[in-house]
Parts: C-alpha cells; sequence; structure tokens
C-alpha cells in the first residue's frame, strides 16, 4: 500500500488540497494499484518554517503566494 507525503506551504484551500490528493491517487490507479490501498497525507508548513538559500520562505520567497 503506498503512502504518499505532500509537503506544502499552509494556506493552499481545501478544494485545491482534494485535487492534490485525487490527483496522486489517480496516478497509483494507473498502475493497477487500487484506490483504497492509496494514502495521501498533506503536510502544511507555514512559510516562514521553510527554509530556501539559507533564508525562510517568507524572505527568500516574498511574491510566491499558495494558488488558491
Amino acid at each position: 500500500m503506498p503512502v504518499v507525503h505532500v509537503h506544502i506551504w499552509k494556506g493552499i484551500s481545501e478544494e485545491r488540497i482534494k485535487e492534490i490528493i485525487e490527483g496522486i491517487t489517480n496516478v497509483f490507479v494507473k498502475m493497477g494499484i487500487p484506490t483504497q490501498a492509496v494514502e495521501v497525507i498533506i503536510h502544511e508548513i507555514p512559510k516562514a518554517h521553510w527554509g530556501i538559500d539559507g533564508k525562510p520562505a517568507t524572505e527568500s520567497r516574498k511574491d510566491s503566494k499558495p494558488p488558491i
């Protein structure tokens, strides 16, 4: 049974999260794995707790906003 962990910035809409879960599940279904065997876990991380280029993403990616 595949378990997929997805780490994203906090603030993604519930609708978008549903789309992510469905899309990842569909990848495994196309490989012949039944949907009930696929688990997707979304980890939302505040942008300030995500480091890029030695800085929090709030500083290094000021213009990046999560899609809604």
